[in-house]
């Protein structure tokens, strides 16, 4: 039987972190970015916890099940 493909989309927007959860990137961060505040850009560097109802639907991507 050959190997299960994760989706491939998935698996660029999603990262797993050490203890199972599921971290991605936040948006609105490829142009126009003058008219955004200094500190509003860096937080959207910082990468987001994916919400707990999404998870499961996630990892079906990634097959991590």
């Amino acid at each position: 039987m050959p190997k299960m493909k994760s989706k491939r989309g998935a698996s660029k927007r999603f990262r797993v972190t050490a203890s199972g959860r599921i971290k991605r990137g936040n948006s609105n961060r490829s142009h126009i970015l003058t008219k955004m505040t200094t500190k509003r850009k860096r937080h959207l560097r910082a990468p987001d916890a994916i919400d707990k109802s999404d998870a499961p639907a996630i990892k079906r991507m990634l097959r991590l099940n």
